[in-house]
C-alpha cells in the first residue's frame, strides 16, 4: 500500500509558544495509528494542522500525493480526510438521520449518497454505528457514548480514505468503549485509514500497531506499542521515571 498521508518537519508557533516542532511521519493507506502524548504535547494541534484548523508556521503535509499545507477544511474533507474532535459537536436539536444527512450534503459525500438519495445513504451509516434504532431522536437526549457513536457516523459521511479521531474514549465507560472499539476496528477493516489520539493508553495500545508518541510538539517515539511502551526516553516524559503503561 502506497503512503496517504506524508508530514515533513511540520512546525506550529502561537506567539512564543512551539505546539508542534518540526514534526515528520508518513502513514501509509489501510494502516491504523496512534499518537500518543501527555497533556499539552501538541496532538489535537497535529490533527488541526491536516484537517485544515490551523495552518502551519512552516513544514508541509501531502494527503494522497496533494500538497493540502494550510488549505481550508472543507476542501480537505472533499478531497477524502475526516475528523472527530475531544469536545463532541452536533446540531442538538435535528433528529440523528438529519444531523447525518448534513455531512452527506458535501460535495464528496454526495458522489456516495446520490445513487439512493441522502437519507438513505445517512440511514446506513446510522446502521453501521449501530444508531438506526434512534434515527428520529435528537442528539440531545443521548448518552454520551451514543454521542461518540454519532460524531464518528457524521465524520464517514463524506466516505473518508482518512479518518482522525481524537480522543474517541473521552468521557465513555468500559462497555461504551468496548462498542467504540469495535465500530472502529470495523472501519479499518473496511478499507478506512485510521490515525487516532487518546488518553486510554491499555485500550489504545491493545487496538493499534502502530504507535507515535510526543512530548512539547516533537516526536520522540514510532514503532510497535510494545516498543514504544518501554522506550525510556517516553517513559520518562510522559509516565515518569521508573513507571509503565500496566
Amino acid at each position: 500500500m502506497g503512503i496517504i498521508l506524508e508530514v515533513r518537519n511540520l512546525t506550529k508557533k502561537f506567539g512564543g509558544l512551539t505546539a508542534v516542532n518540526d514534526f515528520s511521519f508518513e502513514i501509509r493507506r489501510g494502516d491504523f495509528v496512534g499518537l500518543i502524548g501527555p497533556n499539552g504535547a501538541g496532538k489535537t494541534t497535529i490533527f488541526n494542522l491536516i484537517s485544515g484548523f490551523e495552518k502551519p508556521s512552516s513544514g508541509s503535509i501531502r494527503f494522497d500525493s496533494t500538497n493540502i499545507t494550510g488549505m481550508i477544511p472543507y476542501k480537505i474533507v472533499n478531497l477524502g480526510v475526516a475528523r472527530t474532535f475531544q469536545l463532541v459537536r452536533s446540531f442538538k436539536f435535528l433528529s440523528l438521520l438529519d444531523n447525518v444527512v448534513v455531512s452527506c450534503l458535501s460535495n464528496r459525500g454526495r458522489k456516495f449518497s446520490k445513487k439512493v438519495g441522502a437519507e438513505e445513504y445517512a440511514s446506513s451509516i446510522l446502521t453501521s454505528v449501530g444508531l438506526v434504532d434512534k434515527a428520529t431522536i435528537p442528539p440531545v437526549v443521548l448518552p454520551h457514548g451514543d454521542l461518540r457513536k454519532l460524531q464518528i457516523g457524521k465524520a464517514i459521511g463524506g466516505n473518508p480514505e482518512l479518518l482522525l479521531l481524537d480522543e474517541p474514549f473521552s468521557g465513555l465507560s468500559f462497555e461504551e468503549q468496548l462498542g467504540i472499539t469495535s465500530l472502529i476496528k470495523k472501519l479499518n477493516q473496511d478499507g478506512v485509514t485510521i490515525f487516532m489520539t487518546g488518553h486510554v493508553l491499555r485500550e489504545l495500545m491493545a487496538l493499534v500497531p502502530r504507535v507515535l508518541a510526543m512530548h512539547q510538539g516533537k516526536l520522540i517515539a514510532d514503532g510497535p506499542p510494545q516498543e514504544v511502551a518501554n522506550n525510556k526516553i517516553v517513559l520518562e516524559a510522559y509516565l515518569g521515571k521508573g513507571e509503565g503503561f500496566a
